[in-house]
């Protein structure tokens, strides 16, 4: 037995909940050990933890707004700020932990967001509000990139669904953000955000047993799934794919960001809803995201993951388009349906540009989640400068066109090709 195989046998020996060798194994190699549902749960766990923190600032943006006298533009900038700190820096950190692994910057990338929390909490200016931004967007660069590669060698080859439990972690603690804002912050103001360093510190706690099982079994995880891996594209279907997924991306980020930025505004200002009304139907809405992101990626490991993005944004359109004109109870209604169809595409994608360039997970993990809060930032920037120009019903009946650029989704190259000899 080699090494790779001995320590293999060990990681399947101390995860009890995993499938065994002899009833997974196949002809394909990433499938001989099999989905380890203990590590893939425990790095959508502290997902779920990672997001749910960072759900607070745009949960209290109201609440920023009122004690700071802030604009709509102002509110923008501490989106953007934020979300740029964490797309810039994410690639970066993929790309080097390709090459030169470093487990131990799962923990660390937490104490950033501990760090983070507490400025927020004690910041007593406008200034301080957007270093406290920047410094949760270091821990969130750190974190998505490692993390998602975790639950990739845990995978067994099920990579659709690994990626959607990872996802949908995130998704549950952007859900249950708001409704702990709402319950804890909001009735007792700035300083109570303090009480999220509890939540990092225990994200802190499982990502340093993840990186312990990483340390002793990561590499022969890795090594197995290579040996089984399908074909990339060439460089120049490389390139359009990538083209196709910007768009893609944009469509898709610009659209939720006017939902977890705005809506709570937008229902304000439309329905005459409070602060902490508002937060439900968020927590609706998100709660919906979470849904339907579990949903994509195994489907997208049986039907492919083009077809998921296919429906993903053109079956999302009607509601979209429907969402300015309608009531209350309509909106709540088809903010649930654009939640659950239009979130299934993002493992998807991620899985998709994986595929499209092998053995660089942590890049294009990196790529991925940067571009998905860079697009973000920038989206909720542009859409506060607009929200103060032409107000904030205007500017959902703009976004509801955007879910119609995912006809671009017919120029994407098929990834499911065998790889060459």
């Amino acid at each position: 037995m080699t090494t790779d195989s001995a320590s293999l046998a060990r990681a399947d020996a101390a995860l009890p909940a995993a499938p065994a060798p002899a009833a997974t194994a196949s002809s394909a190699a990433p499938h001989v050990h099999g989905f380890l549902l203990p590590i893939v749960g425990a790095a959508a766990f502290a997902h779920l933890l990672n997001d749910l923190i960072q759900a607070v600032l745009p949960s209290i943006y109201p609440m920023l707004k009122a004690n700071y006298a802030l604009s709509f533009g102002q509110i923008g900038w501490i989106a953007l700020v934020y979300q740029i700190t964490a797309s810039l820096l994410q690639p970066w950190v993929g790309l080097y932990t390709d090459k030169h692994p470093k487990p131990y910057l799962l923990p660390m990338g937490m104490v950033a967001t501990l760090i983070g929390v507490g400025l927020l909490a004690f910041a007593t200016s406008y200034e301080m509000l957007l270093v406290a931004a920047g410094v949760v967007g270091i821990g969130s660069a750190t974190f998505h990139p490692e993390a998602s590669r975790v639950a990739r060698m845990a995978s067994g080859g099920r990579f659709g669904t690994a990626q959607s439990c990872f996802q949908v972690g995130g998704n549950a603690g952007s859900a249950v953000g708001p409704l702990l804002t709402a319950a804890i912050v909001i009735p007792h103001g700035q300083s109570a955000i303090a009480w999220f360093m509890l939540v990092a510190a225990l994200a802190i706690f499982v990502l340093s047993r993840i990186t312990g099982w990483t340390l002793r079994h990561g590499q022969a995880k890795v090594n197995s799934l290579a040996r089984g891996a399908v074909g990339g594209l060439g460089r120049r279907e490389v390139i359009r794919a990538v083209v196709v997924i910007a768009i893609l991306m944009f469509a898709k980020f610009v659209y939720i960001a006017s939902f977890t930025n705005y809506f709570t505004f937008y229902l304000i200002q439309r329905f005459g809803l409070s602060v902490q009304q508002s937060q439900v139907y968020l927590f609706i809405f998100l709660a919906a995201v979470a849904a339907g992101t579990f949903a994509g990626g195994p489907v997208g490991d049986r039907i492919g993951r083009k077809a998921v993005i296919w429906v993903s944004f053109l079956g999302v359109a009607p509601f979209a388009l429907a969402l300015p004109h309608v009531g209350l109870t309509l909106t709540a209604v088809l903010a649930v349906a654009i939640g659950l169809v239009m979130s299934s595409a993002f493992a998807a994608l991620v899985v998709y540009a994986q595929e499209a360039v092998p053995g660089r997970v942590g890049m294009v993990s990196g790529v991925m989640f940067g571009l998905m809060f860079g697009i973000g930032g920038i989206g909720a920037a542009g859409l506060g400068h607009l929200a103060d120009v032409h107000g904030i019903v205007w500017v959902y009946t703009l976004t509801s066109f955007l879910p119609l650029l995912g006809l671009a989704t017919a120029f994407l190259p098929d990834t499911r090709k065998p790889r060459a000899a």
